[in-house]
């Protein structure tokens, strides 16, 4: 980690740059409070470490002053590569972009089974990543490093995978693993976290410094922003909301305890209450199931009905719980189960304001995002760039000048 103030500096001013794509150095130090001259400084230690470059401003005709062009400073794309890559239920999604995001490449890899071991995901992982630097025109050597995300719970800072339903192995030192068979600097974390890291990058979150993103899939999560910065916990944990406890004593979740939100919300969760019912039969895909199950609902059936509007009591609750705890300016709802509206119908959402305390601001603004697989796997890259950016400034010499 960085913890001298000249590294911090650094930290913070290309932190800056990324947010806003371009900008001038006396806009720097406006923005961070950095004194005009310690920016010129570190800035140009920026740009002989190819991280950043200066790019001519654009005028729009109205600047008609003469003398020495105004210039920004902007991340320097080709400086690195990186992939991200989402580890999920059926598939490896594995993007390629350079160091100020676009896009050079994404591949799907289908996979046969919904866990695997250690060895065998090391090997998911290097086949998925050598195929999306092809489509790339690189080679895998030529990646900066990788982002992972898997679902589960995930040790960032030590790249410890405890448990992920993608694993039959638990506390797995897979960042290590990896990084041993792939040759480059890998960085793990738990998938839903990357998705707030893709919304703080590249979505709704860009310009905003608290907010939180909920994910449903097959499992429940959320990703915390705070202050501009992901919050993680002291464990890592942090943004484990699908296992907060919505009933004391409740159904059993797949991690082994009884009354998380997810056991009444999560694909599983509602597909182990429908089992009761001879029309949602294991035969077909989960997939079709839940279609099926909320198509029931919609059309009057009655187990249906009770086992959906359960489901949206009992997020609304988890829901009324953020805000309560964590007072977020926006709450990002993402992840495939959006596609379908019963977690946030209008009574969901009423729920949600008649559980929160209530004060004379406005609540948190609530959107849905609609987003596959690649997007998760964009978060993952931009924990990457992250990643990179912070090893080059480890390497710099950290005495202030």
């Amino acid at each position: 980690m960085i913890r001298d103030p000249r590294g911090q500096g650094r930290r913070l001013l290309l932190s800056q740059i990324r947010k806003s794509g371009k900008i001038a150095r006396v806009d720097l130090a406006r923005n961070t409070g950095i004194s005009q001259a310690t920016v010129t400084a570190i800035t140009a230690e920026l740009i002989r470490e190819g991280l950043i470059e200066e790019t001519e401003r654009v005028m729009d005709g109205r600047d008609v002053r003469r003398g020495r062009p105004r210039v920004d400073l902007k991340l320097r794309g080709d400086s690195h590569r990186v992939a991200g890559i989402k580890v999920a239920d059926s598939s490896l999604s594995v993007v390629v972009l350079d160091f100020e995001g676009r896009l050079l490449a994404e591949h799907l890899v289908q996979i046969d089974r919904r866990a695997y071991g250690t060895a065998e995901i090391v090997s998911q992982v290097q086949r998925a990543l050598s195929e999306a630097a092809g489509i790339a025109g690189l080679r895998a050597s030529d990646i900066s490093g990788v982002g992972i995300g898997l679902a589960g719970f995930m040790d960032a800072d030590n790249g410890i995978a405890h448990w992920s339903p993608s694993l039959t192995d638990r506390n797995v030192p897979l960042r290590d693993i990896l990084q041993e068979s792939l040759n480059i600097p890998v960085f793990l974390d738990n998938d839903v976290n990357l998705v707030a890291m893709a919304e703080l990058y590249f979505g709704q979150g860009r310009n905003i410094d608290d907010f939180i993103v909920v994910t449903i899939e097959s499992g429940v999560g959320a990703g915390i922003v705070i202050g501009g910065q992901l919050y993680r916990g002291a464990r890592g944990y942090g943004g484990e909301f699908g296992h907060v406890k919505v009933q004391l004593d409740g159904a059993l979740c797949r991690c082994g305890q009884r009354g998380c939100l997810e056991a009444y919300v999560a694909d599983y969760a509602l597909l182990r209450e429908a089992s009761v019912s001879t029309r949602f039969v294991e035969t077909e895909q989960n997939a079709q199931r839940i279609h099926k199950l909320i198509d029931a609902a919609r059309n009057g059936d009655a187990t249906a009905r009770t086992i959906i509007e359960r489901a949206g009591r009992m997020f609304a609750l988890g829901l009324a719980n953020l805000v309560n705890m964590f007072d977020p300016e926006l709450i990002i709802m993402s992840g495939e189960r959006m596609q379908f509206d019963f977690l946030y119908a209008e009574e969901v959402m009423d729920s949600i304001a008649e559980q929160t305390v209530h004060s004379d601001m406005r609540p948190p603004e609530v959107v849905i995002h609609k987003w596959g697989d690649m997007m998760w796997a964009k978060g993952a890259a931009a924990f990457a760039i992250d990643g990179v950016a912070e090893l080059a400034m480890e390497g710099m010499d950290g005495n202030a000048a």
